[in-house]
């Protein structure tokens, strides 16, 4: 036998057990009834935590605090009130 088709087969053996891992977790998808129409969770969740890293950085003016680095404070923010929302509601 060939190295090229040990190789293909050692291949085979290992991505058959890597496929049916991966493809065992699209059992259900979360997503939120609105007004008729089913929208996936995380977009809810994304929305929410831009929204509420708006407010956070409005208040922050509000209350004149400047940041050192606004450009990565931000959206770190909303990452981490997504992630909170996704927890809070969809464990």
């Amino acid at each position: 036998m060939s190295v090229e088709r040990q190789a293909g087969a050692m291949m085979r053996r290992l991505l058959l057990p890597l496929t049916a891992w991966t493809l065992a977790g699209c059992s259900r998808a979360p997503s939120v009834d609105i007004l008729g129409s089913f929208f996936p969770a995380w977009l809810l969740c994304l929305t929410t935590g831009i929204l509420l890293a708006l407010v956070a950085r409005w208040m922050l003016s509000w209350f004149h605090t400047n940041l050192a680095m606004p450009v990565l404070a931000y959206p770190s923010l909303a990452v981490l009130l997504t992630l909170a929302m996704w927890l809070v509601f969809f464990r």
